[in-house]
């Protein structure tokens, strides 16, 4: 089986959650079970599914779940755009996490296309 700690596309994801979680601290409270839980959902998504994708036999299932994880940073994507676009994320930060959610995109592509 694999070590998902060992995969840097995993680190930096949960790196990635770390920081969504501190962020969204920040957004209105209104948006408690808006954005702010689909936000945190779709991040955390993403190191659960590469860890979830290491527990498989398979590089076919493996690849499926990289495949779920990419999903849900092209969520996430979209809704750290959405959320700068409601003034709940400065400029700045929304481009630090947009360029480590490319990041992270670009690994798992890389990653399902070796397995492929």
């Amino acid at each position: 089986m694999r070590d998902f700690r060992k995969y840097n596309v995993w680190e930096q994801s949960h790196k990635l959650t770390l920081e969504v979680y501190l962020v969204t601290k920040e957004f209105p409270s209104e948006e408690k079970f808006g954005l702010i839980s689909q936000m945190r959902r779709a991040c955390a998504s993403i190191p659960t599914n590469i860890a979830e994708g290491c527990g498989k036999s398979s590089e076919k299932d493996f690849a499926r779940f990289l495949g779920i994880a990419y999903g849900s940073a092209s969520e996430l994507e979209y809704q750290i755009l959405l959320s700068r676009d409601l003034h709940f994320l400065n400029p700045e930060k929304h481009d630090n996490l947009y360029g480590e959610i490319v990041s992270i995109k670009k690994q798992l592509y890389s990653l399902i296309q070796k397995l492929g």
